[in-house]
């Protein structure tokens, strides 16, 4: 899981293993930095559909999902979304997010976090992007499980909205879906206080950068030289030569 010492006591951490899991639970499983706030929200105005934006973003009743960052597969009780995205634009996000949290360790170059990455040591973290995914994937049978991606998302947020209601057997009307779809998009998620985490002045650095930065595909083209793509495309390849799922690199992909 990916703890934070300053946002995680012990004591909280502790009753994770005496967790009731109910049924009607919705577990949100994600390598960090692959849009899980913005599944989140998603799943909030699903369980709030006759809700304005304003009312939902601090609900009071029960949570309707639990994020998890968790390289294992849980128990079958309650039902999972699986989030997947590009490897090398979660890299980049992850590179601009640990510069702009104050507690986490800085890396001083793109390359090193770019080897923290190949080699599953990002900090927090533990296992590498490509098992993680691998891992959860491999479960998909066995339990209640939708997987999506983030790339999805940016082409056809509508369909993949209506694909994660169909899981969770939510009923929408015309007008709630388009609502959904109105305050979930990139440009209305990063407006929302909390979900930017502009309130936790004493975990993000403004001058560094926001927790939400710029929802697209393909930035990591800014980022990555010659040389380290040709690694990375390599790894990659051999990774995950076996895996059924295709995803997209880029914008052009994403809507040829």
């Amino acid at each position: 899981m990916f703890i934070v010492p300053e946002l995680h006591n012990p004591e909280e951490l502790d009753q994770i293993q005496d967790l009731e899991i109910r049924d009607t639970d919705v577990f949100v499983v994600t390598y960090p930095k692959s849009g899980t706030i913005w599944l989140q929200q998603i799943l909030l105005l699903l369980q709030f559909k006759e809700l304005h934006h304003s009312r939902v973003s601090t609900p009071q009743s029960d949570p309707p999902a639990v994020p998890l960052h968790a390289h294992r597969a849980q128990p079958q009780e309650g039902q999972g979304d699986l989030r997947g995205q590009k490897s090398k634009d979660v890299l980049v996000s992850f590179y601009h997010f640990q510069n702009a949290v104050k507690v986490l360790e800085t890396d001083k170059s793109f390359d090193e976090v770019l080897e923290r990455f190949l080699g599953g040591r990002v900090p927090g973290v533990g296992k590498n992007w490509f098992e993680h995914i691998k891992t959860w994937f491999s479960h998909k049978d066995d339990l209640n499980m939708l997987f999506i991606t983030y790339e999805e998302m940016i082409q056809d947020l509508t369909s993949v909205i209506k694909k994660i209601a169909d899981f969770l057997e939510t009923e929408l009307t015309q007008d709630q879906l388009q609502n959904v779809v109105k305050h979930s998009t990139f440009k209305n998620m990063k407006k929302i206080p909390q979900a930017n985490y502009e309130q936790a002045s004493k975990l993000m650095d403004k001058q560094q950068g926001s927790f939400m930065r710029k929802g697209t595909i393909g930035d990591w083209k800014n980022h990555f030289t010659v040389a380290q793509n040709e690694r990375f495309d390599k790894i990659f390849a051999e990774e995950m030569k076996d895996f059924p799922v295709s995803f997209i690199w880029d914008e052009t992909d994403a809507y040829s």
